[in-house]
C-alpha cells in the first residue's frame, strides 16, 4: 500500500458538481493499493498514519499527531501511485491491485482510521474526482510506508 499524505488546513473532493467529502484541519490521504496488499497492511497503515507526528506543537516542532490535534482525514483512492514510468512514455499500472479488492482495502483503511478516533471523509472509488486542498506548510510525504 502506498500513500501520499498532505497536511492541510482544509480540503474537499467533488464528483461532478457534488461535494462528496470535506475536512478542516488535518490530512488529505491519497491511497494506492498494490497487488500484494491485504487487510493487515491497511490496518497497519492506518495506525501509523493516525499516530504520525507531523503537526506543530506550541514550540513549532513537528511533535503532534492527527489524534493530538483532533485533525480530520480526507481519504481518496489513487491507483496511479503505482504508476511505473521506467519504460516507454506511457505509465504501466500492472502493480496496482485489482479494483474490487482495492476498493475494499481503501474502505478498511478509512474504517481503521475512524476506529483510532480520526474523523474521516472520502472520495468515491473509481470515480473521476476533483480534489481541492490548502496544503499547510507545504507538508507532503510521499509513500509514507510501503509494506
Amino acid at each position: 500500500m502506498r500513500v501520499l499524505v498532505q497536511r492541510v488546513s482544509g480540503a474537499s473532493v467533488e464528483v461532478g458538481d457534488r461535494t462528496v467529502g470535506a475536512v478542516g484541519r488535518g490530512l488529505v490521504v491519497l491511497v494506492g493499493v498494490g497487488r500484494e496488499d491485504d487487510e493487515a497492511c491497511a490496518r497497519k497503515m492506518a495506525a501509523k498514519l493516525a499516530n504520525l507526528r507531523i503537526f506543530d506543537d506550541a514550540a513549532g516542532k513537528t511533535n503532534l499527531s492527527l489524534l493530538d490535534v483532533a485533525g480530520e482525514a480526507l481519504v481518496v483512492s489513487q491507483f496511479t501511485l503505482y504508476a511505473d514510468c521506467r519504460k516507454g512514455r506511457r505509465p504501466s499500472f500492472t502493480d496496482a491491485g485489482d479494483p474490487e479488492i482495492a476498493a475494499a482495502l481503501v474502505e478498511v483503511f478509512r474504517e481503521e482510521l475512524e476506529a483510532h478516533g480520526v474523523t474521516t471523509a472520502a472520495g468515491v472509488f473509481g470515480a473521476h474526482m476533483t480534489v481541492r486542498l490548502v496544503n499547510d506548510g507545504p507538508f507532503t510525504i510521499l509513500s509514507l510506508i510501503h509494506i
